[in-house]
């Protein structure tokens, strides 16, 4: 048998921090549904407005997906990534202060 063969990784092999940046799998990526901006709106608990403004020019900037007709779609797990990092940023600036 030869010896360059790969194992797979056992669970306990450590996580490294780039594989958790990482996207999900393709396959795992088309079957999730987009949102809306209303959508969006409902889940941060802002008005549609902001949503719309901070898609495109103000920041924080949402991920967003722009369709061919100008319409704006969001998976929800990046919007649930946005929710994550602005929570870590907000608690880095608490330690800050």
């Amino acid at each position: 048998m030869d010896d360059t063969s790969t194992n797979p990784p056992s669970l306990a092999d450590p996580i490294s921090p780039e594989n958790l940046r990482s996207k999900p799998p393709k396959r795992a990526r088309e079957i999730e549904s987009l949102l809306t901006a209303e959508d969006v709106a409902k889940r941060l608990n802002v008005s549609t407005d902001w949503v719309w403004d901070h898609s495109s020019r103000k920041k924080p900037l949402l991920p967003v997906i722009r369709m061919g007709d100008g319409t704006l779609r969001y998976r929800a797990s990046g919007i649930e990534l946005f929710i994550e990092e602005h929570e870590r940023l907000s608690a880095l600036r608490r330690r800050a202060v």
